[in-house]
């Protein structure tokens, strides 16, 4: 195997100037350089990558744990965090939690013996506490991605779930609606727990009765699934709002069981949503998330958070896009 000796010597150049080009730490004449690197590619020598990590105490690579990477909006995550770590000469560790504590732990225990340089971590929805502790008292650069939890000292990154859906739920109130559903699902991730938050706030303002309205929270989709049609066949709700892509594809299966179409018996909105929407008859309204951007943002975070490890936490929220399409439009527009 080549040494960096061998390419000095080739190139006619000192050792120092070889490492000056490899890591990019002084400025090399553009003629030199162009020298030095022709002797790499002539010689084949190839960096030991461990070597180099210990001198400088970095691997130029970072952790990312997804609690779903099969999740349209978890991979649009992903595909953010991974085009901006190109751009900042970072290699890419992923694994998935598949929404299990146990295996979070041993991933984020994984990336962290594997000494990646920063962690950017979508935490699962039983998420065991002592996990952020140890992250608190240990210090490795931590981001938080998409769920969102105030009162923790890291930097986070989410969407403005809140916001959103209050907005979301104002148009169909504008649109006649008073009787709705919400399938929130599992309200101990904090996402759903926004969203279904940004419900109530919704009703609030139009001074709609919560003992009116149907919330349906669970973990159990099954049980999400059968109290939503047992809330259908009463007749009374004439707007369904699921919370997230599994919990859309579980109402529009339950409103088919009961024979209630969209959107002629009830209109139908969704958060996330599906590839490919305009294929589906009739087009879903839905809230798209900036996943690829929030991807973007945390690299970006962990990026700062690398350069000044003492700054004070920042939160980022983006905002979300609201499509509108037919499953609303008979009680309203169609266009946004």
């Amino acid at each position: 195997m080549a040494t960096m000796v061998e390419v000095a010597r080739r190139a006619k150049v000192s050792v120092s100037t070889v490492s000056h080009v490899l890591n990019g730490t002084r400025h090399v004449e553009p003629e030199t350089r162009q020298r030095v690197l022709a002797a790499i590619e002539a010689t084949g020598y190839r960096q030991d990558a461990l070597a180099r990590a210990l001198r400088r105490s970095r691997t130029d690579s970072i952790g990312l744990v997804v609690s779903d990477a099969g999740e349209p909006a978890f991979a649009g995550m992903v595909h953010g965090v991974e085009h901006a770590a190109v751009e900042n000469g970072l290699t890419l560790v992923l694994a998935n939690s598949a929404e299990d504590a146990d295996r979070e732990k041993k991933a984020v225990q994984t990336l962290l013996n594997r000494r990646v340089d920063g962690l950017i971590l979508a935490r699962a929805a039983q998420s065991d506490p002592i996990l952020l502790q140890s992250l608190e008292l240990e210090k490795p650069p931590t981001i938080l991605l998409d769920r969102i939890f105030p009162e923790l000292p890291f930097d986070q990154v989410g969407a403005d779930n809140r916001e959103t859906m209050r907005q979301l739920v104002a148009h169909l109130i504008g649109s006649g609606h008073t009787r709705f559903a919400l399938v929130a699902g599992d309200t101990r991730v904090p996402t759903l727990r926004e969203r279904m938050d940004g419900f109530t706030d919704a009703a609030f303002d139009a001074r709609l009765s919560l003992a009116d309205q149907a919330i349906i929270t669970g973990k159990d989709t099954q049980a999400v699934a059968d109290e939503l049609e047992g809330v259908m066949k009463s007749g009374e709700p004439t707007a369904v709002v699921a919370c997230s892509t599994p919990l859309a594809v579980l109402s529009l299966q339950a409103l088919g069981r009961v024979g209630r179409s969209t959107p002629g018996d009830v209109a139908f909105a969704a958060f996330d949503g599906f590839d490919n929407s305009d294929l589906f008859h009739p087009q879903v309204t839905t809230v798209r998330q900036p996943a690829f951007d929030m991807g973007v943002a945390a690299v970006n975070l962990l990026v700062e958070r690398l350069k000044a490890p003492d700054a004070s936490p920042r939160t980022v929220r983006l905002r979300q896009r609201i499509e509108w399409r037919e499953s609303t439009e008979r009680y309203g527009r169609s266009d946004s």
